[in-house]
């Protein structure tokens, strides 16, 4: 059940997360998701996501073939996050909720760019509110910097209270589909309603 809290163009563009940059632009490519992107990374979508190990809500060790079992909006921020994360991972709860309408079986999930807060059961507590199709991952910070660096996104720790500082992060949600991988990402602006209309069209796609 969710708790509502709440490129391209003829010119490529670049947008720059910590330093990596994904070119966007028209949509060039003939694949069988052609009808669904709008949007291409320039160094290919395969460039985008990768194995990892983390740990899930339980305690188990998990990897990304236990996690992706079926499509998955697939976010990182951190659950002291004192708004963005919310905010995104409740439009996000919101998108799901249409796909469920459309008889679409999908999935969130959120993956901690804060591991020396986020315990399991907190990422668990924070999933469970929003969600009961979200997963929270953590793990060690080397295992929370490989799933970082392997989907291009970018987060520091702000200097300050030991206990209670802030994280910043990239706020890219990407969509991962189980045996195809990463195939699109959605920005802040980009509403439930787009987010699940374009989910949907990978879905069918995959089909």
């Amino acid at each position: 059940m969710t708790r509502t809290m709440a490129l391209g163009g003829v010119a490529v563009i670049a947008l720059l997360i910590g330093g990596t940059a994904l070119y966007v632009g028209m949509n060039t490519t003939d694949d069988q998701f052609a009808q669904c992107r709008e949007s291409t990374v320039g160094t290919g979508t395969a460039s985008i996501g990768g194995p990892f190990t983390l740990v899930n809500g339980d305690g188990e060790t998990v990897t990304d073939q236990d996690v992706f079992t079926k499509p998955t909006l697939l976010y990182f921020g951190y659950t002291f996050c004192p708004d963005v994360c919310p905010l995104d991972n409740a439009r996000n709860a919101e998108a799901l909720d249409l796909l469920e309408e459309r008889g679409e079986d999908a999935q969130m999930a959120m993956i901690s760019v804060d591991p020396e807060r986020d315990t399991p059961e907190q990422m668990k507590d924070f999933a469970s509110y929003l969600h009961e199709d979200m997963i929270g991952l953590t793990g060690s910070p080397e295992q929370v910097r490989a799933a970082s660096q392997a989907y291009k996104t970018y987060y520091r720790k702000q200097e300050g209270d030991p206990e209670y500082y802030l994280v910043d992060h990239s706020t890219f949600t990407y969509l991962v589909l189980p045996e195809v991988g990463f195939v699109e990402f959605f920005k802040r602006d980009d509403s439930a309603e787009k987010i699940a209309e374009t989910t949907a069209c990978f879905i069918d796609a995959s089909s």
